[in-house]
């Protein structure tokens, strides 16, 4: 008889009346690396909730090592060995990694809290599985990746053998990807169970025995991961066939929109600049994409262009007009629109509902609001629209709060509002990241269909294949500067471009321009 170290059986889950999770059943083989795939809002995240004990199934059974559990909460959860790593990560911001990983098991004597021997056992396993991670930094102080270590750390600082990853590269850079990759197999290697949620299908081939595949809250198929394509998985996720090469004409560049001349933005305090001399132009009709290894000054250009980040020095023109010191609101109602790259602090208020996120950048305007009173039925009836345009799901519609929707859901009202409302430039950073094979179709048809509009378009993107896929001209950055730039993208060596993103070699920008 085969052994699973977890087994969910006929699991369902309603929220108001609406199914989350209908009659599902997953088995987890000890030992497998087991893939949950579906679209956004399929129910995955939710049925690893059940799982770990956050919310509690209308029916079904739960089965831990053969044994029939009632998984009450997550404490319950890790006294079962069950461990997660959510989506949007559980910690403190202003404890250490150290105070994360034994936050709720810290021994204490005296009422003082005892550290040292913690200390050492995390170090003993950042040695173990190569993390490069000091105990003491402040979470608020490292980066999304090292802040995936820590949740990683929690998990094994508590001897978790069932390990539950939901979406856990859609926040990591190619190379901490590389790595991640290596550890589940390292992981796996020394007897842990791992259930894995992605949209990513490349990743899914790469490190996943088997994939139960979710479509609108039902289980499709679990499958051998080796006997299928990725075409055949992309279709059973969505009900059709998905093309995943983008189909684009020639570009068709026009009059300069986005002109940025001589940009200084500076680092944090002690650190030098982040951007440093950059210039360059964004013509109507042409897609640049920036790429670049993350942390090379991308997202500090960004925000400088768009006013979230004081500039130095230098000027920013949008169509011809001076645009360096304008607010924020004046760039958003004068031709740009801006997909950011942190959906949570710089995309939505969380605590506000999907219509209030969906026309915060225009609730003033005619359209939505007479004599300073909103106008909730407009309101309400332009958020349905792009629900239906976009395929937003959610528990409520236009009445769902941001915060309780998934993070691919919320990527897509982000995108919604962005695209929908008027523009001459859009600004798009990592506008498909945690979005599923289907969204990201139609996502990347969409920003074709903007540049065949006339609209320019600038893109910072981490996927090697996105950048590719959708670029008319790639400049790169290396150490808050542009080394290089690129025109002829089919014949491009991809070798090369590598060697540009690494420092390795550099263009004269002087002489390009």
């Amino acid at each position: 008889m085969e052994e699973y170290a977890i087994e969910m059986r006929n699991i369902t889950l309603s929220f108001n009346r609406k199914v989350a999770n209908d009659n599902v059943t997953l088995k987890l083989r000890k030992g497998e690396v087991h893939a949950l795939l579906g679209e956004n809002g399929a129910g995955k995240s939710t049925l690893m909730s059940v799982l770990f004990g956050l919310y509690h199934a209308d029916s079904g059974e739960i089965y831990v090592n053969g044994k029939k559990e009632e998984i009450d909460g997550p404490v319950k959860a890790g006294k079962l060995g069950i461990g997660m790593v959510h989506q949007h990560f559980k910690l403190v911001h202003n404890f250490t990694v150290l105070e994360n990983i034994v936050l709720g098991i810290e021994e204490t004597k005296g009422g003082i809290l005892q550290l040292s021997d913690a200390r050492k056992r995390v170090l003993e396993l950042c040695e173990k599985y190569k993390f490069d991670l000091d105990p003491d930094a402040k979470i608020e102080d490292i980066t999304v990746g090292m802040q995936q270590r820590t949740e990683i750390l929690k998990m094994l600082f508590r001897n978790n053998n069932i390990m539950i990853f939901d979406e856990p590269t859609a926040v990591l850079t190619p190379q901490e990807i590389e790595e991640f990759m290596i550890m589940v197999k390292n992981l796996k290697a020394e007897g842990k169970s791992i259930l894995f949620i992605s949209h990513k299908l490349d990743e899914i081939k790469q490190v996943a025995d088997r994939c139960t595949i979710l479509r609108r809250g039902k289980c499709i198929a679990t499958v051998d991961v080796a006997d299928v394509t990725k075409e055949e998985l992309s279709e059973m996720m969505v009900g059709r066939k998905v093309s995943l090469k983008v189909d684009k004409k020639d570009a068709n560049p026009q009059k300069v929109i986005l002109e940025v001349n001589d940009l200084y933005v500076a680092g944090e305090k002690g650190h030098k600049d982040k951007v440093r001399g950059v210039s360059f132009n964004v013509r109507s009709g042409e897609i640049v994409c920036i790429a670049g290894i993350d942390g090379n000054g991308q997202s500090e250009l960004i925000k400088g262009i768009t006013g979230i980040k004081p500039i130095k020095s230098g000027s920013i023109k949008i169509d011809g007009e001076e645009f360096t010191n304008k607010s924020i609101r004046y760039k958003n109602t004068h031709g740009i629109s801006h997909i950011p790259e942190d959906r949570h602090r710089d995309g939505l208020i969380l605590d506000y509902n999907m219509a209030k996120n969906m026309v915060f950048q225009q609730y003033f305007e005619k359209a939505f609001s007479n004599c300073g009173f909103l106008k909730n039925k407009e309101i309400i009836e332009y958020t349905q629209k792009q629900i239906d345009n976009y395929d937003i799901r959610s528990l409520s519609g236009p009445y769902s709060v941001a915060r309780s929707m998934s993070g691919g859901n919320q990527q897509k009202v982000i995108v919604a509002r962005e695209m929908s409302k008027p523009h001459k430039l859009m600004i798009a950073v990592q506008p498909t990241r945690g979005l599923d094979v289907g969204a990201i179709e139609y996502i990347h048809k969409e920003i074709v269909k903007l540049r065949d509009n006339g609209i320019a378009v600038l893109l910072v993107s981490f996927e090697l294949e996105e950048v590719m896929s959708l670029a008319d001209r790639i400049l790169v950055m290396f150490e808050g500067e542009i080394v290089g730039e690129f025109k002829d993208i089919k014949n491009l060596d991809l070798n090369e471009l590598g060697l540009y993103m690494a420092g390795g070699k550099r263009m004269n920008m002087k002489e390009v321009a």
